[in-house]
């Protein structure tokens, strides 16, 4: 499997999840609010604060015809320039909220939405890019940042197989093959039933690349299970407060407390999951002493001849091996023998 070279770490097959925390509009028209965000991600346990990099007037038009209105969902009734107009990052900010991440050692990262935006992203130093889920089929913005040859972490929301084979050949045929994949749900917020979440094994096996969810669900279910699956990176939508107006965001991101918990979830099912399998604590393996093995059940005299009365498979575990139960009946013991006597071959006669 391909490794993913970002700027803090290597993110392996076996390294530890690398943890995104995306800012998108939650900074709700406030820098202010966007460089405390910076702060909280690393207090919650982050690895990365992620913005995005847009205009309204470079993801749509400013047109307001049908074709132009949000139908259904957390955003009815918005026509499009509106909601982006609403919910963009200014570019001015961009560079005072990659320099705090700095300041707290954190990463930073964004997801470009076209050729400026890239540019841009290029002339303040960003190390590595986003592509979104919708652009994953803007194959010309797709090759420009893979031009760029830095890693580039990206969505599969909605994407056929297909689809994923053009975008993936897209990059690499930039000689650029610093990819991660994402499996996500491109609904806001997304519903439990329509996560699909064995997409992350099947895109590590396909694509051969590291895998992992953007998750737009409530809670933390979606992420830890997600590990389990094999997932090396989580991006998940963080807030101050959802009750903080301005947000269009806030009805499917995390306040911090909420954050805090899923990075200590996703810890803690790292741990459970282990490295190698079939390996125990030592503390499991002295438990083995507590399992069956066979003991002599009732007091017994040299010559005596061992039946099911008088041994038993019984615990604790430091007499013969259960599997010779068999094999011992009808023999004769070679000593006296009180109940309790764990059996060991020394016991048994050779005939």
């Amino acid at each position: 499997m391909k490794e993913l070279q970002l700027p803090s770490r290597t993110i392996t097959k076996d390294s530890s999840v690398y943890i995104i925390a995306e800012m998108s509009a939650s900074h709700a028209g406030s820098l202010h609010y966007a460089l405390e965000l910076v702060h909280i991600a690393k207090e919650c346990g982050a690895d990365c604060i992620k913005t995005q990099t847009y205009t309204a007037d470079t993801l749509t038009l400013n047109c307001r015809n049908k074709d132009f209105l949000i139908k259904g969902g957390l955003w009815d009734g918005y026509c499009y320039h509106d909601l982006y107009e609403k919910a963009m990052t200014p570019w001015e900010w961009q560079g005072k909220i990659k320099e705090e991440a700095k300041k707290v050692g954190i990463d930073f990262f964004s997801t470009p939405f076209d050729q400026t935006a890239v540019d841009f992203l290029e002339e303040i130093g960003v190390e590595f890019y986003k592509i979104a889920a919708f652009e994953m089929v803007d194959i010309p913005l797709i090759r420009y940042v893979a031009s760029k040859r830095k890693p580039i972490i990206m969505s599969t929301g909605m994407a056929t197989v297909e689809e994923i084979k053009e975008a993936v050949s897209t990059v690499y045929a930039e000689r650029n093959e610093q990819l991660a994949l994402l499996k996500c749900s491109s609904l806001y917020p997304a519903k439990l039933e329509d996560m699909n979440l064995i997409t992350i094994s099947d895109l590590k096996q396909h694509f051969g690349v590291i895998t992992g969810l953007s998750d737009h669900t409530f809670g933390s279910v979606s992420a830890v299970l997600s590990v389990a699956l094999g997932a090396k990176i989580i991006e998940k939508h963080i807030c101050l407060d959802r009750n903080i107006p301005n947000n269009p965001d806030a009805g499917f991101s995390m306040e911090p407390e909420e954050f805090k918990q899923m990075v200590a979830d996703i810890r803690n099912a790292e741990t459970a999951i282990g490295t190698q399998p079939y390996t125990y604590a030592q503390t499991e393996i002295d438990s083995r002493n507590s399992r069956r093995s066979l003991y002599i059940s009732l007091d017994m005299k040299k010559g005596d001849i061992f039946t099911p009365d008088n041994i038993r498979s019984v615990r604790p575990g430091f007499g013969l091996h259960t599997r010779y139960y068999e094999q011992i009946l009808g023999k004769h013991i070679m000593q006296d023998a009180k109940m309790g006597t764990p059996l060991s071959w020394e016991m048994v006669d050779k005939i």
